[in-house]
């Protein structure tokens, strides 16, 4: 693991380097990205920066410094033997009062890079009683303020799952804690639209792509009950890229299923063409 810290390469990712008044750290007023490495380099790390520009100006913090954070990507990949990992952007309004208003200090640019284990091609779902607010003032903005999606995370691992799943509030399925979800019925694949609140993953963005002259693929809202009756469930995501979903809750979920498995041949076909598409 390596860190850099607004131009700096740190000798150890433990060692003292962001004020205690930092407002990332006092209200988690910050954006964030993860990128995934593959084969030694990072995945669309265009479309990452530019969704970090889109949410650090979304929550009104400025714009960052998109070569310095280039430049930091690099530093931190230098020397490390990274077949598979993750690559990980945090920028926060910057040092400020205690409170909520923010200081004028600049903000705080961060880039950490690490090794990582792949996820498994399966895995579990477990559906949350708690919505994601698709008006709140954070609505499609990646941003720091994640303890609610840490609360859900655990409630998913304390029933043996691996991603939670929750409803917008009107009731529609919205997204996971760090994933967007695809369902099938039939033969056509379906992810909620924007509209319902989750954020605009890159994954989802791709899969939406790349599948459109393959499967027959589209937006549409439903209530999240409908992944108890759908024929596949699929996680997406930047570590997890095409995830087939086996269980949703008490319930089994054949996995991976026809559309699904045509979903990943295509993913990993496209993505062997361009590590920055």
């Amino acid at each position: 693991m390596r860190t850099w810290l607004n131009g700096q390469v740190l000798q150890s990712p433990d060692e003292p380097s962001i004020s205690a008044l930092d407002h990332g750290i006092v209200v988690g007023d910050g954006v964030f990205e993860t990128i995934k490495i593959e084969g030694g380099k990072p995945f669309a790390l265009t479309r990452h920066l530019d969704r970090l520009v889109r949410s650090a100006e979304g929550l009104g913090i400025g714009k960052p410094d998109v070569g310095a954070i280039r430049e930091g990507v690099a530093a931190t990949m230098d020397g490390q033997d990274l077949p598979f990992g993750r690559i990980r952007v945090t920028v926060t309004s910057g040092p400020g009062p205690l409170g909520s208003p923010r200081g004028n200090a600049g903000l705080t640019q961060v880039v950490i890079t690490e090794p990582c284990e792949r996820p498994p091609s399966i895995s579990a779902i477990a559906t949350v009683p708690w919505p994601r607010n698709e008006r709140g003032a954070l609505a499609g903005l990646k941003t720091t303020s994640y303890a609610e999606n840490a609360l859900m995370v655990e409630h998913a691992l304390a029933r043996s799952a691996s991603e939670a799943v929750m409803p917008n509030t009107a009731g529609l399925l919205c997204e996971g804690t760090g994933s967007n979800v695809f369902y099938v019925i039939g033969e056509q694949l379906i992810t909620p639209t924007l509209e319902a609140g989750p954020l605009a993953g890159v994954t989802r963005a791709l899969v939406l792509e790349w599948c459109a002259g393959e499967i027959d693929v589209i937006e549409r809202d439903a209530p999240i009950e409908v992944l108890q009756t759908a024929d596949e469930v699929i996680l997406v995501g930047t570590t997890r890229d095409v995830q087939a979903i086996s269980r949703v809750d008490d319930r089994e979920v054949l996995a991976p299923g026809p559309v699904t498995r045509r979903a990943q041949e295509i993913w990993a076909r496209e993505a062997a063409k361009d590590i920055d598409p």
